[in-house]
């Protein structure tokens, strides 16, 4: 069984992806998780954004980003290393979606992606995962949030917790700049796939986004 969970940034879907794969002995895997990688290599590697048009798969292969089973979940390695919090920075956080959106990005990762959810029990969460990369997946959702209480999460996760206005409004502001990107580019734009169930997340707690889900996953044959 495959569990496809999209949405925009700040919406929860990372977080709530891997507790609903915890909860059905599942294994998780953050598309999103990639993505930042490739970009954090790239800038490592000093390749100039203003060329990131011009990537193609053997520079994309150089850069050795890969997806390793683990119990669980997938772990992001570069260059043989496990990484973690260094492909959330404010850096890549800016470069992302620019990475993203080059269509031999996703051209080069879509086999990684699929490769992964060979074996199936998997909950996979994204911006296209339902519309693109597992288009059969047997549960969709899609994951929406106001933009405010999506900047107070991504404030949070910074450490950032008593949520000044002006703080949650540039947040704010720049998610939805994001939202913008991710939702007119040319190549597998972020929408929800016709058969995703729609779940807006603004006023549920965490613990009931996760059992909202795997009641779902239950009722789908999980």
């Amino acid at each position: 069984m495959i569990i496809a969970i999209d949405g925009p940034a700040g919406s929860g879907k990372s977080s709530t992806a891997k507790a609903v794969a915890a909860e059905l002995g599942f294994r998780h895997l953050d598309s999103g998780a990639l993505y930042r990688a490739i970009t954090w290599a790239a800038l490592e590697a000093d390749l100039p954004v203003e060329e990131w048009m011009q990537l193609d798969a053997r520079t994309l292969d150089s850069l050795d980003v890969r997806s390793i089973p683990a119990p669980y979940r997938f772990d992001v390695a570069v260059r043989g290393r496990i990484v973690g919090d260094e492909i959330r920075s404010p850096e890549v956080n800016a470069h992302v979606s620019r990475m993203a959106a080059i269509p031999a990005v996703r051209e080069w990762l879509l086999g990684a992606l699929r490769e992964a959810g060979r074996s199936g029990q998997l909950v996979a969460d994204g911006r296209d995962i339902g519309t693109v990369v597992f288009p059969d997946a047997d549960l969709k959702l899609f994951l929406v949030c106001a933009p405010e209480e999506r900047a107070r999460r991504r404030l949070r996760e910074q450490g950032i917790t008593d949520d000044p206005a002006d703080e949650v409004r540039r947040e704010a502001a720049r998610l939805q700049g994001r939202d913008e990107i991710d939702s007119g580019r040319a190549v597998a734009p972020l929408l929800p796939a016709s058969d995703a169930v729609v779940i807006d997340t603004t006023e549920l707690t965490f613990r009931e986004q996760v059992d909202s889900i795997v009641e779902l996953a239950r009722s789908a044959g999980a």
